[in-house]
């Protein structure tokens, strides 16, 4: 039963996410904490692994219309480990109280930053 509602509030939190311009695991790191009882360290972890076939398939997709810039991508890619050792050192030094606040901030900065696209958006080049 679990596992149905954790892929139920996968695709959702991925549509929400896909519709809304953010982050599907904005939305799913919660729900996993909420309905699924998860540890914030299990969400978040459980996030992460669910990106790779995202991931995969997007990159897939966008070479097919030429929107990778390949060089960033593997630099980005080649240097994200170190992050990742870095935020689980991080994640495993402190509280899980400290992990929540610290994930409801940043929603919280990327909420902001929605509101003000949505109230002040930027100029469109092509109208100049």
């Amino acid at each position: 039963m679990n596992e149905l509602l954790a892929i139920v509030l996968g695709f959702f939190a991925g549509a929400l996410g896909g519709l809304m311009g953010i982050g599907g695991g904005i939305l799913f790191v919660p729900a996993l904490a909420l309905f699924l009882d998860q540890s914030h360290l299990e969400a978040e972890a459980t996030s992460l692994v669910a990106i790779i076939p995202v991931a995969v398939v997007g990159t897939w997709r966008q070479l097919s219309y030429g929107n990778v810039r390949l060089r960033d991508g593997l630099t980005i890619g080649l240097l994200s480990p170190l992050g990742v050792l870095a935020g689980v050192v991080l994640s495993n030094t402190v509280s899980e109280r400290v992990l929540q606040i610290g994930f409801a901030c940043l929603v919280l900065v990327f909420a902001a930053q929605l509101v003000r696209r949505a109230l002040y958006p930027p100029p469109d080049p092509d109208s100049s």
